[in-house]
């Protein structure tokens, strides 16, 4: 779900937007505009969080260029079976 609610229209609907938002199956956001022009959004903490991860990855080049590899090396059919990576593990 993704809706847009205007800042006075959202002020009155703050207490019941938790349980909206949790309802939906992926996740929703909730633009807030004001005079017309969007000032905030607002989105499931677990999504917010999910978000910033995938910020702080993508923003760490040495971890971008091993995620890359590591794609590239999957691709080439060089990927190790997750059972045999549980056995060599021992998980």
């Amino acid at each position: 779900m993704t809706e847009t609610l205007t800042i006075s229209k959202f002020r009155s609907q703050l207490l019941k937007l938790p349980k909206k938002l949790a309802r939906e199956k992926k996740p929703g956001t909730i633009t807030v505009t004001q005079r017309g022009k969007p000032v905030l959004a607002v989105l499931p903490y677990d999504f917010y969080d999910s978000l910033m991860e995938t910020l702080e990855v993508m923003s760490d080049p040495e971890l971008m260029a091993a995620l890359r590899q590591s794609a590239k090396e999957i691709k080439q059919g060089r990927g190790i079976p997750l059972e045999q990576m549980k056995k060599d593990l021992d998980l």
